[in-house]
């Protein structure tokens, strides 16, 4: 039995390797921008309207600066301007677009107001913070959504309590 040579590859004996790390130096530099960019040094405290109650939740996203919008059993607010009314929790006709009862005309109003005479940064990206009461329904808070989203405000984010307080 004849045993069989392994193929060995020849070497030269001045040859040098080197290696290029070009590539994962530019990679890491990616990561650690991105990881800058989406670093938050900044805590943002939001004190409710006494007549909106908060629901709890688990999570613990951090929170952006963004315009406010508070929705309670009474009434639609933005920086306590009354903006419109609420009757059994539904918004009263006279404030809802007869072809499409979701839109909310003083909402709209305001957002679209605010979205062109504004120079704030989270304004202009059409950032939302939404401060509902938790015992109103989901259909009523979609009407809030769905005009907000119109107006140029697509990041909503609803604001929670902690369930450790």
């Amino acid at each position: 039995m004849s045993r069989r040579r392994r193929y060995t590859p020849e070497l030269k004996k001045n040859s040098n390797i080197t290696v290029n790390i070009t590539s994962l130096t530019d990679m890491f530099t990616v990561m650690l921008v991105f990881l800058l960019q989406t670093y938050n040094t900044s805590e943002v405290q939001i004190e409710p309207p006494k007549d909106v109650r908060l629901p709890s939740s688990k999570s613990e996203s951090v929170l952006t600066q963004s315009y406010q919008i508070s929705l309670s059993q009474d009434a639609l607010k933005a920086n306590n301007e009354v903006l419109a009314e609420l009757k059994n929790n539904e918004f009263e006709t006279k404030d809802q677009e007869e072809k499409d009862p979701n839109f909310i005309k003083p909402l709209f109003a305001h957002l679209d107001k605010k979205m062109k005479e504004n120079s704030d940064k989270n304004v202009k990206e059409g950032k939302l913070s939404l401060l509902v009461d938790k015992a109103l329904p989901y259909l009523t808070i979609k009407k809030v959504m769905y005009t907000a989203s119109m107006a140029g405000f697509p990041q909503i984010k609803l604001i929670t309590t902690s369930q450790n307080q």
